[in-house]
């Protein structure tokens, strides 16, 4: 089935948490499974996921559920994980490096093609078989390359030069680990990642649950 509607980022992490398990039952050799057993695994409500499951697949069978291999198709092709973006990473420090040596991504139908940095030490080296590139070619290599996504991994002075740059060579998305608001064209997505931000926020949590504790 294809998505005509856009998808809340509530549906799609409920899906994504199918499919992984999905993939972790199709692992223990589990054929076929049902969304009972999809609600009992993940304390989730049987109601959500059958309606969830209809939108994305119709081979759903009464007393028997779902073909695991089948489901598990549909799910990735509905998610898009089928269809390869390619992304280029711009910012080779520990953040960039951790980056292309994660072999994931490609679960998630985006593949790392090229990274650039201004250190000589690492330009025309490799990680993970990514070649770092000299940012100067950042541009032209964007377009050749035909890049949807750019992934900016520089300093916070550094990021919004480089998010010119991926933009003026066709890029459509930024995901941006840079602590700065960019200034982007209306056209293109921007999806920020404040990792300190999220460790606060789980901090605090934490310390409420602790004071919650102490309450009690």
């Amino acid at each position: 089935m294809s998505a005509k509607m856009p998808m809340s980022i509530i549906l799609y992490n409920r899906l994504v948490s199918y499919l992984h398990y999905l993939k972790a039952m199709l692992e223990s050799g589990s054929d076929t499974v049902s969304s009972s057993v999809i609600a009992n695994a993940l304390g989730a409500n049987d109601v959500q996921i059958r309606k969830d499951l209809a939108i994305v697949s119709n081979k759903g069978r009464p007393k028997i559920g779902y073909v695991t291999k089948e489901l598990i198709a549909d799910l990735e092709h509905y998610l898009g994980y089928d269809k390869r973006m390619d992304a280029v990473l711009a910012g080779v420090g520990n953040l960039g490096k951790a980056l292309l040596s994660y072999e994931n991504f490609q679960n998630y139908g985006v593949k790392i093609v090229a990274a650039f940095d201004i250190d000589p030490a690492l330009i025309d080296t490799e990680i993970s078989g990514v070649k770092i590139l000299d940012v100067s070619r950042l541009v032209n290599l964007c377009g050749r390359l035909k890049a949807n996504i750019g992934i900016i991994a520089v300093p916070f002075n550094e990021a919004q030069g480089i998010c010119d740059k991926m933009a003026a060579g066709g890029v459509r998305a930024i995901w941006n680990f840079a602590p700065t608001h960019l200034r982007t064209p209306e056209h293109l997505i921007v999806k920020n990642e404040d990792m300190a931000a999220s460790l606060a926020v789980l901090t605090k949590q934490l310390t409420e649950n602790i004071l919650m504790d102490f309450d009690l």
